[in-house]
């Protein structure tokens, strides 16, 4: 399993466990500070961290470290080990030896403190730090991922009609993509045949954000599973609109008509795409459900602290998908706090191309090949449009 596929799985497992309402995430941003905590782990907590990172502990806390002293120049990208002094034992001293010299280290900060350092190494864009930090903090290990990005080619606006769909009636604009712009039906093996659009920044080395409709019978997850290999691997699998029918497809319509072509056949054909904008501002939880991985990271780091200890661990992220450009940013953190005992494991039961419908985001990083090459560093579920 290659790194970018090893992070598309790990988004699998994490946008499950957020369901299908608008939000978005950083499964990178996750899954970086899982790594970095994965060397403190043994036994089965060792074997099922290793599990959910797709990979060996070292291994991910090697890569995790790679990641962090080769920044993408479209990634800002950050981590940091905060720490109480009186709490430094011989076994967390270890474990902090061997992480990369990029994780900043330092006393657990003030409240306001965390929140200076979630502001600065996103840019701006967060300004809350995700966990609460505070005289009983002990440890907290936190990453930052931010981009800030112009489109190479902007889109127009166009009157919301032209996206159809229950959300025409939402907007009175929506955007309008550029025939520079990537546009196409594609056949997945998870979704059947879905819209696709792809944009890049205008950076040397660009991000590219993707997004994929599907039919409105397919469930979110597999439509984030599509996504993500689209993303990654690109739409190799394009249909031919000579082979689909004319009319209505349940995100596109299909027309035919007489033109002057320069194609050898005679046979021309061309897509364009309609969507809206959008913005989001999410905050996940991350010990409600074993399959984000941050229990087992919990259970990693507690045998490094002395006493009992309790912990809290999430993810703020937030994303604006504008005719202009890209912004997106996610902090993500444990902390662990004195005198409560931990979570014991128990038994949980619960009862419960026009894209103008929900549907999947993700966004990649393009340029030469390196450690950052095809990583998927943020993804969403768009469910409510914004004005163009």
């Amino acid at each position: 399993m290659t790194f970018p596929d090893a992070i598309a799985a790990y988004a699998e497992k994490l946008h499950a466990t957020i369901g299908d309402t608008h939000h978005v995430a950083s499964p990178l941003g996750a899954w970086l500070v899982l790594a970095l905590a994965a060397p403190a782990a043994t036994g089965h907590v060792r074997r099922s961290l290793e599990s959910v990172l797709g990979e060996p502990a070292d291994a991910a806390a090697a890569r995790a470290g790679e990641l962090l002293e080769h920044p993408h120049p479209a990634v800002a990208s950050a981590a940091a080990l905060w720490t109480r002094e009186d709490v430094r034992t011989p076994t967390l001293r270890a474990w902090e030896n061997g992480l990369s010299a990029a994780v900043e280290r330092g006393a657990v900060p003030s409240p306001d403190g965390a929140d200076r350092w979630a502001a600065e190494r996103t840019r701006g864009l967060i300004d809350r730090f995700p966990v609460a930090v505070g005289p009983r903090t002990l440890l907290v290990l936190a990453s930052a991922l931010a981009t800030d990005v112009s489109w190479r080619v902007p889109f127009t606006t166009a009157p919301a009609e032209s996206l159809g769909g229950p959300w025409a009636d939402r907007v009175t604009t929506v955007l309008h993509a550029s025939s520079a712009h990537q546009a196409a039906i594609v056949s997945t093996p998870e979704a059947g045949d879905v819209a696709v659009h792809v944009v890049r920044s205008a950076d040397p080395e660009p991000l590219l954000v993707t997004s994929v409709i599907a039919a409105p019978s397919v469930p979110a997850a597999t439509v984030f599973r599509a996504a993500h290999r689209i993303a990654i691997d690109g739409p190799v699998a394009q249909r031919s609109l000579f082979d689909l029918p004319l009319g209505e497809g349940h995100s596109w319509t299909l027309t035919e008509e007489t033109a002057p072509t320069l194609a050898p056949d005679g046979r021309e054909q061309h897509c364009s795409a309609t969507l809206p904008a959008w913005s989001a501002r999410s905050r996940h939880d991350l010990l409600d459900d074993p399959r984000t991985g941050f229990g087992d990271a919990v259970a990693a780091l507690a045998p490094l602290l002395p006493g009992e200890v309790a912990a809290e661990a999430a993810q703020s992220a937030m994303a604006d998908y504008s005719r202009v450009g890209f912004r997106a940013a996610a902090v993500t953190a444990i902390a662990m706090r004195a005198g409560m005992a931990l979570p014991r494991p128990g038994i949980r039961r619960t009862a419960h191309l026009r894209f103008g419908r929900p549907y999947a985001v993700v966004a990649v990083v393009g340029g030469q090949a390196g450690p950052w090459h095809g990583v998927p560093v943020f993804s969403a579920w768009v469910a409510e449009p914004t004005e163009a």
